[in-house]
């Protein structure tokens, strides 16, 4: 199955920079990308109006000149990739988290339209993070060129989520060339951070012959607090859909919140793909 790379896209800067950010990734995975444009009734908002008068909402002029002008933007910058442009009745975030169902990868904004420099995460980006039937790239920050430098850096904490992100955030490395930091932050009196950390490294050197891998056990901090600042020298930073001990039905664990709304660098939220929930 040939899963697309999607990304959000209403015409604002931070939505180009989320674009730019999944056409790279969709030309690392050798994956089409879809740009998609939510939109609703104009009308739609507070309006008293009997339904049947108003019609289902139509798509616009505007918003598929934005699409394609994008679009085309994009395969100038990368020639090899194929793009596909769709406006889809409905409000953008309900409308992404249906379109991660069959997403290889869902890329967000950390701002969507009238977005202001000193808000958190846009309502948007909040809702496709938590509820992704597949892996979310938030683009922190929203300004910020696609990232170069830096490794890869995921926390172990012995968790299934964790697990499955250290997974994720292997793979990334390879694509990108680069070098995985695995980070354990660990309370003074915590004495498995190495031996998780060990353990870790080790199956992903066996499933990862020649990429390199680094361990760093982080102390005296909490998690969130720690993770945020290592960031900083990150080109990415990959966290679990759910934090240790947490329940199927949980959104985001507190530590992946923390760097989904206040990374320095890109987040990947490594949720299952949708067809692996159903296994």
């Amino acid at each position: 199955m040939n899963r697309p790379v999607v990304v959000g896209v209403d015409g604002s800067p931070p939505s180009l920079v989320a674009a730019e950010h999944a056409a790279q990734e969709a030309v690392w995975r050798s994956r089409p990308l879809h740009l998609v444009h939510g939109y609703l009734h104009p009308l739609g908002y507070g309006v008293p109006i009997n339904p049947y008068e108003m019609g289902l909402p139509a798509p616009s002029e505007d918003g598929r000149k934005m699409l394609e002008q994008t679009a085309a933007e994009l395969v100038d910058r990368w020639p090899s990739l194929t793009v596909e442009v769709r406006q889809v009745a409905g409000g953008p975030g309900a409308t992404l988290v249906e379109e991660s169902r069959r997403a290889e990868l869902v890329v967000v904004g950390s701002r969507g339209l009238g977005g202001f420099a000193g808000l958190l995460l846009g309502s948007v980006g909040t809702q496709v993070a938590a509820h992704g039937h597949c892996p979310v790239l938030v683009v922190r920050p929203p300004d910020r060129p696609l990232p170069t430098d830096g490794p890869v850096l995921v926390g172990v904490d012995g968790s299934e989520s964790a697990e499955l992100a250290v997974g994720h955030a292997a793979e990334e490395a390879v694509r990108r060339g680069g070098t995985l930091l695995l980070v354990h932050v660990s309370g003074e009196r915590d004495v498995d951070g190495e031996h998780l950390l060990a353990t870790a490294a080790a199956a992903t050197r066996g499933s990862h012959p020649g990429l390199t891998v680094e361990e760093r056990v982080i102390t005296g901090r909490k998690p969130d607090e720690a993770l945020i600042e290592a960031s900083e020298q990150a080109a990415l930073v990959v966290v679990g859909s759910r934090g240790r001990g947490g329940f199927a039905g949980l959104l985001l664990g507190s530590v992946s919140q923390a760097l989904v709304h206040h990374s320095r660098c890109p987040v990947l939220v490594a949720h299952p793909h949708a067809a692996e929930h159903a296994v």
